[in-house]
């Protein structure tokens, strides 16, 4: 009998909770990624942000003191100066058309088809209008009138920027100064266009699909019942070590219900650690902010944009939350039903 414990304890631990562990997590982030919230709801509520968090960054900027770093308070300064604020320059370049309009109609049309109500489809996220408004005559214009509100540069300024229109590489600063008009012109240009050159054309989210009867509910309730059915993997071992480790009804409840409320508890504090965790960092921010112009500027963009962060990872790890605490129910009413059947 002692052996058969053994046997049945070890095929539990070293097979059952391991695989019960990774299926609770897996259905969880399954259940977050494939919902309709995540992928276009969370989606098309940063894009009604953008307009409104540009203008707060760009506003809170020009306090005095709220930049210390003199480069980057030139800039803010200098820009302010040419009277063209973010959101202005996002309606004159069709930006906020393209996002208001078409992105967030591809975003819309992708939560329908997640919930079911669209059919399933070839979908796609054209990016040529952002590509199209980065390289727009207004932006050229916004850029040459901040550029020319710079005080004048001393010799090694103009060697920096002379040394950018050379050799550009990422994440170096521009000079707070204003060299010659096609010095900063062919600097600001090639940044741009490096910028252009990284964004693709169109990124399909849906390609070649043809409808099939499974889909045609949604795509979320398909995947998400075929999730489900992972846990016949862990089931079968458990209920393998189980039977393995004794033979009574009451003894194989129990033994069962032990090891799912083992495996579906520990799933469950490592996901709520997780989930805390991130979100005390994302608040608390206890790291540095690095940024090409200044990580003052940096904490200014993150407090505003800083629930965007806090919410994915609320979507994420909530349902991983959820599935493991209906397990751990199911534990706790194997381990109850085990005192009510007979000991033999």
């Amino acid at each position: 009998m002692t052996v058969r414990k053994i046997i049945g304890a070890l095929v539990i631990v070293l097979i059952g909770l391991p695989v019960l562990f990774g299926i609770i997590w897996a259905v969880g982030l399954v259940r977050a990624t494939v919902s309709s919230e995540f992928l276009s709801d969370l989606p098309r509520d940063i894009i009604a942000e953008i307009p409104a968090r540009a203008e707060d960054v760009f506003r809170l900027a020009q306090d005095e003191g709220a930049i210390s770093d003199p480069a980057t308070r030139a800039w803010v300064q200098a820009a302010a100066k040419t009277g063209i604020t973010p959101s202005k320059l996002l309606e004159t370049t069709g930006l906020r058309a393209w996002m208001e309009g078409e992105l967030e109609a591809s975003f819309r049309k992708i939560g329908g088809v997640f919930r079911g109500e669209e059919p399933l489809q070839s979908i796609s996220l054209n990016f040529r209008p952002l590509k199209q408004a980065l390289l727009h005559p207004d932006v050229d214009r916004f850029l040459e009138e901040t550029v020319q509100n710079l005080p004048s540069c001393d010799e090694a300024g103009m060697k920096a920027w002379q040394d950018l229109a050379v050799f550009a590489g990422p994440g170096r600063r521009l000079p707070a100064c204003r060299p010659d008009a096609a010095v900063a012109k062919s600097v600001l240009l090639e940044a741009r266009t490096r910028a252009v050159e990284d964004i693709d054309d169109e990124v399909w989210v849906f390609e070649d699909v043809r409808p099939l009867p499974l889909f045609r509910s949604g795509i979320a309730k398909p995947i998400r019942l075929l999730s489900y059915a992972l846990f016949l993997i862990p089931a079968l071992f458990i209920v393998l070590g189980s039977a393995i480790a004794t033979r009574s009804s009451q003894g194989f409840l129990r033994w069962s219900g032990i090891s799912v409320l083992v495996g579906s508890l520990s799933a469950l504090l490592l996901a709520l650690a997780v989930k805390h965790f991130s979100l005390w960092a994302i608040e608390g921010r206890p790291f540095s902010w690095h940024s090409p112009w200044s990580s003052e500027l940096g904490e200014l963009l993150f407090d505003k944009l800083a629930w965007i962060p806090a919410r994915v990872v609320d979507q994420l790890f909530s349902p991983v939350v959820g599935v493991a605490g209906v397990v751990a129910v199911v534990g706790v009413v194997l381990v109850a039903l085990s005192y009510s059947v007979r000991a033999k």
